[in-house]
């Protein structure tokens, strides 16, 4: 494989109705992001929803059937936490509406090209319920006055506006959303193989400035040690 060479794995976000998400639906999204980031010939990650929606957040109809609420919150919780600590890329192709904690997928993801007229955002205080976990990348990607524009409100965020927030990276017709998310990847990909870069970029997001710094000249030197 060339030094850029560019090998996409699809993750699919595939469960009932607007692909909502259960245990089940979440185990297998970790399972398929852990199997594209163990393979080495694999450089990115396109994570994206079946049919004409991202996803519409956790299933609160099996909640209501018997589902336990905790085991739901808990799988979630360790699907937002997965994505940061890949080694490989990850883009989110936004190809239909990606509500509740499905907008919150996309904010943990890298990058983010979305379909035109679609929404994304929380709507959980519409139906009174405060999105305890889907906040959480929300609030990291926006800032707190940002995100609270939409998750205190539960009106979710237009294409237009996610995009002039960074929620997204682009905006663009259906059509030109895959081919859009393609080339973000082929550019990331000349970091893809970089010794720790991606999760430590996000553990720095975690960390106090001089802390960070001081740890940024171990893993510097650990760059060379490890060629």
């Amino acid at each position: 494989m060339s030094e850029h060479a560019v090998n996409i794995a699809e993750v699919v976000i595939d469960g009932p109705k607007s692909n909502l998400l259960n245990p089940g639906v979440m185990a297998g999204v970790v399972a398929g992001l852990n199997q594209a980031n163990d393979d080495p010939a694999v450089t990115g990650v396109m994570l994206t929803g079946a049919g004409e929606d991202f996803c519409g957040g956790l299933d609160l109809d099996g909640i209501r059937a018997g589902g336990d609420p905790v085991e739901y919150a808990r799988s979630l919780a360790e699907l937002l936490k997965v994505i940061p600590k890949l080694s490989k890329p990850v883009v989110a192709v936004v190809n239909g509406d990606a509500v509740a904690s499905g907008g919150s997928i996309v904010a943990a993801c890298d990058y983010a090209v979305m379909r035109e007229g679609a929404l994304i955002g929380s709507y959980e205080v519409g139906v009174n319920v405060w999105p305890m976990v889907a906040q959480v990348p929300m609030i990291k990607r926006l800032g707190a006055r940002a995100a609270m524009e939409n998750i205190g409100s539960g009106d979710p965020f237009t294409a237009a506006r996610a995009l002039e927030l960074g929620l997204v990276n682009a905006v663009l017709p259906a059509a030109e959303v895959r081919g859009a998310a393609e080339q973000w990847l082929a550019r990331a990909a000349r970091g893809a193989g970089v010794y720790g870069g991606r999760p430590f970029f996000y553990e720095i997001d975690e960390m106090p400035y001089d802390a960070a710094l001081d740890l940024s000249l171990e893993k510097f030197a650990a760059q060379f040690r490890e060629a």
